[in-house]
């Protein structure tokens, strides 16, 4: 059976990955731009939700503007958690499941080893207390949905950390954080991981709900993702030197361990997350073609 998918957002590192992918997994994908579905009017996404022609509905929109976020706080809770509360709603009220991507920013990064599902939360800044915010509202709705937590997102598309790595590639030196950790996430896996749960929640009732943690193989520091970001892509590069967080300060604070545990999601779903530089391979290639 072919799935109808309607998704929130067409231009983000994942959305776009949703819809090169989505074929593949037997589904007909439309995404909505910001234009079609303004993220910011919760009741205007509702109703496009309650007259879609749609199996599944996949949240791939958020507002991600993380130090920009402690300025603009009611701005980051309107889309982050109102919107996504009013979107679940709505599918509840319909009974279509829902797919919603939220982050390892809800924890406050001082667990001494990577985070389960259910370890306490504690954002550390306005951009993880608006996607915790989003959560609660969907588990509160009533709606069939999964939440799938993931950390530090890159792809050959948007802003990321490897493509503003490749852009200073031609100073001399990069100093770069080495006591923040977590799972690199390549954007094609994590939008694999969606229509799969998707796919999943559309098909089988039973299927399992709730929180879900989601990112590449293998934690790292920054400051070793971007060594091994210079080192994959050979050629001469920068001198990379490793800093403690205190010497480069941001308006948001950061979580020192990002690194999740994503054994539920291969429990439930039999989703095995592929190791990060897998992943990095491949988007070090398109930008080269590109």
């Amino acid at each position: 059976m072919t799935l109808k998918v309607l998704q929130f957002g067409a231009s983000g590192q994942m959305a776009r990955e949703t819809v090169r992918r989505a074929p593949r997994h037997g589904m007909v994908l439309t995404a909505l731009s910001r234009e079609q579905a303004d993220l910011a009017d919760p009741e205007a996404v509702a109703r496009i939700v309650a007259q879609a022609d749609a199996d599944l509905v996949i949240n791939a929109a958020a507002y991600t503007a993380v130090d920009k976020a402690e300025s603009e706080r009611d701005l980051a809770f309107l889309i982050n958690a109102e919107t996504p509360g009013a979107l679940a709603r709505a599918c509840a009220a319909r009974g279509l499941p829902l797919v919603h991507v939220s982050t390892d920013y809800v924890f406050n990064g001082q667990a001494g080893r990577p985070w389960r599902e259910d370890d306490p939360v504690a954002p550390l800044n306005v951009y993880g207390d608006s996607k915790l915010a989003g959560e609660l509202a969907i588990l509160g709705s009533g709606a069939r949905a999964a939440i799938l937590r993931t950390s530090w997102v890159f792809s050959a598309h948007g802003a990321n950390f490897v493509k503003t790595m490749l852009r200073l590639a031609d100073r001399a030196e990069l100093k770069v954080v080495d006591d923040q950790v977590g799972r690199p996430t390549f954007a094609g896996d994590l939008a694999e991981a969606a229509l799969a749960v998707g796919a999943r929640l559309a098909r089988d009732e039973n299927a399992a709900g709730g929180v879900f943690h989601f990112a590449g193989e293998g934690a790292v520091s920054w400051f070793e993702f971007a060594a091994a970001i210079f080192a994959m892509r050979g050629g001469p590069g920068p001198e990379i030197m490793p800093i403690p967080t205190r010497d480069y300060p941001l308006p948001a604070a950061r979580p020192h361990n990002s690194v999740l545990d994503c054994a539920r999601v291969e429990r439930a779903f039999g989703i095995v997350p592929r190791a990060w530089r897998d992943g990095l391979g491949e988007t070090l290639a398109e930008l080269a073609q590109a």
